[in-house]
């Protein structure tokens, strides 16, 4: 045909139509606190921490006055009946917390780190390794003339009742540590800024938290810290904090109850044998503890490998797309790759 042209409105490229579109200004504030997955890292980060200090302080202002606790760790070994009563004070806020940001993020109590597969495997598995680890560190100790053993301390009866409240007393001390740092912490700032990176800022504050400890020295907090990042090694292969749970739980239950060694400091009353630190400290511990040895550094690097080895060629990570990456490197190439789509949808057909 050789008529005239009919007469169209000039229309905009699909593009421009796509830029306009996702370039229009949120209307409703809510973008701010909440994104595609939910309320924001950081906001939710900071909605736990807040949560945490105020049902602390609610939490202890009513044990204190119910119970008016008079222990002081930095003047008596604690008791077992002690570390029950502030175990269980410090699990109550940190559940407390949980439940707030769970139901914020309408997801499951359980969803940070206390899901998945093998639960009860990952667990005993962790109790197993945690107390051959602290076992090997003693015996290396021993071997090399920096602590001596001076006998038994319990008997009879003594010996379960201790064994069975101290493994209680740890039991919590292993759900309170690892769901505070590497329970919603660890799983939020995942989504944030990428798992490595929220592991090496939580394994610092982990290593730091223990400086208030009596007898604490440089190398407990450098150790405190190395074994919070293979806590996160575990959570890295397996994506749940059980086996990271068992092997705290046992560390601390042989150190403490067992050997009877200082645990970063701490003296527990009711322990299975008596000893004393030998030699220098760095080599000993001193009144840190094995823990304040530097013969703990090979240990942990050996339970890393080990780690590895057994679990790195067969699993595959679930944190493996966000391991270094932070959402602001993830969430551009979703975004690129929908509006990529909505572009082929709403190109006309070439004739």
């Amino acid at each position: 045909m050789n008529g005239p042209l009919p007469n169209h409105e000039p229309t905009s490229p699909p593009t421009a139509e796509l830029f306009a579109l996702s370039s229009e200004p949120e209307q409703d504030i809510r973008w701010i606190f909440f994104g595609k997955s939910g309320i924001r890292a950081g906001w939710g980060i900071a909605l736990f921490v807040l949560t945490i200090i105020a049902s602390a302080y609610c939490v202890s202002g009513v044990v204190g006055f119910l119970l008016n606790p008079a222990h002081d760790a930095n003047i008596a070994p604690m008791s077992p009946r002690a570390g029950l009563v502030f175990e269980s004070i410090q699990l109550l806020v940190i559940v407390i917390a949980t439940v707030v940001l769970a139901l914020v993020e309408r997801k499951s109590l359980f969803a940070y780190g206390f899901q998945g597969a093998h639960r009860a495997l990952r667990f005993f598995s962790g109790l197993f390794w945690g107390f051959i680890a602290i076992s090997a560190l003693v015996f290396v100790l021993f071997e090399s003339g920096f602590l001596a053993f001076d006998g038994q301390s319990l008997h009879g009866m003594s010996i379960l009742k201790y064994a069975v409240e101290w493994g209680l007393v740890f039991l919590l001390v292993g759900l309170c540590e690892e769901s505070l740092l590497r329970g919603y912490l660890q799983f939020t700032f995942t989504r944030g800024v990428g798992f490595w990176w929220g592991a090496l800022l939580l394994s610092f504050f982990f290593g730091f938290g223990h400086h208030g400890n009596p007898g604490e020295s440089p190398v407990g907090l450098f150790a405190a810290g190395a074994i919070g990042l293979v806590f996160c090694l575990s959570i890295w292969y397996t994506g749940s904090l059980w086996w990271a749970v068992g092997f705290h739980a046992a560390w601390d239950w042989g150190e403490s109850y067992f050997y009877g060694t200082r645990d970063s400091g701490l003296i527990a009353r009711g322990h299975l044998f008596a000893e004393h630190p030998l030699g220098k400290l760095l080599w000993s511990g001193g009144l840190t503890g094995p823990e304040g040895s530097l013969y703990i550094i090979p240990l942990v690097l050996i339970v890393a490998l080990c780690m590895w080895a057994w679990w790195g060629r067969r699993v595959h990570s679930p944190f493996a797309d966000s391991g270094w990456r932070p959402a602001w490197s993830r969430e551009p190439t979703a975004m690129v790759t929908e509006a990529n789509s909505d572009l082929e949808e709403s190109a006309p057909e070439h004739i």
